[in-house]
């Protein structure tokens, strides 16, 4: 597993489709930017020297700023990793 350093967050993409015995469905909604937090950093220092830690907590489902991050892919899980400052949202069930 990835461990984010700083004030970054590891997001785990959210699938668009469903595979239902071989054939697989894509959703026609767009899932869009929403992603679920599956590791986050320690935090960043302010400029007091003071550290000042992530706004999101791990599952935590969120929406996350567009063309932000990078992406990385491990064992057919797709993974982003951004800074804090590109969540733009908590998504509440």
């Amino acid at each position: 597993m990835i461990k984010p350093l700083h004030d970054h967050v590891l997001l785990e993409k959210l699938p668009n489709e469903k595979k239902v015995g071989s054939i697989v469905l894509t959703t026609e909604k767009k899932v869009g930017n929403v992603a679920t937090v599956v590791a986050i950093g320690e935090g960043k220092l302010d400029e007091k020297g003071n550290l000042r830690p992530v706004s999101v907590e791990v599952g935590e489902k969120v929406i996350y700023r567009e063309y932000a991050g990078t992406d990385y892919e491990d064992n057919g899980h797709k993974y982003l990793l951004l800074k804090d400052e590109d969540i733009l949202a908590v998504v509440e069930d």
